[in-house]
């Protein structure tokens, strides 16, 4: 089952925690094998998120304490700056060399019927040149939990 979802994000670089939609977008693909005869309590598999943009990103991190994302955010600055000699004609270089950097995907694994993150572990949309009107997509594979 693959879903799409939309968001708005800010100007600039900044990281929009998705975690609720892709429970949401795994509660409906639940709900689905269940009407197929699943138990969805023994359902295990993988959700991907992935970013269809060149200037966006998906990422794990912390979701407890906001100063780790701010934290990210200078150090990629930092890492790729805007340079002069880069060639690119719309000026965003640095926003695709942060997007490769990161990566246009994650996997979860499903256990159980849900996502196995850590106890602070968000998802999150990267945005390295923003605002935009950004997509992402949620993709779920369940099977039956074999003992």
């Amino acid at each position: 089952m693959t879903e799409e979802f939309s968001l708005s994000t800010p100007a600039g670089t900044g990281f929009a925690d998705i975690t609720a939609q892709v429970r949401q977008s795994l509660h409906r693909a639940l709900e689905a094998y269940a009407a197929a005869g699943g138990d969805p309590e023994q359902a295990e598999g993988v959700c991907r998120v992935f970013c269809p943009h060149t200037t966006g990103a998906i990422t794990i991190n912390e979701n407890a304490d906001p100063d780790v994302l701010h934290d990210l955010a200078i150090g990629l600055a930092r890492a790729f700056p805007d340079r002069s000699e880069f060639r690119h004609a719309e000026g965003n270089s640095a926003a695709h060399l942060k997007s490769s950097c990161i990566g246009a995907s994650e996997t979860v694994l499903i256990r159980g019927g849900r996502l196995v993150l850590g106890t602070w572990q968000g998802i999150y949309f990267c945005e390295f040149d923003g605002p935009r009107r950004r997509t992402f997509l949620v993709q779920t594979e369940l099977r039956r939990s074999l003992p």
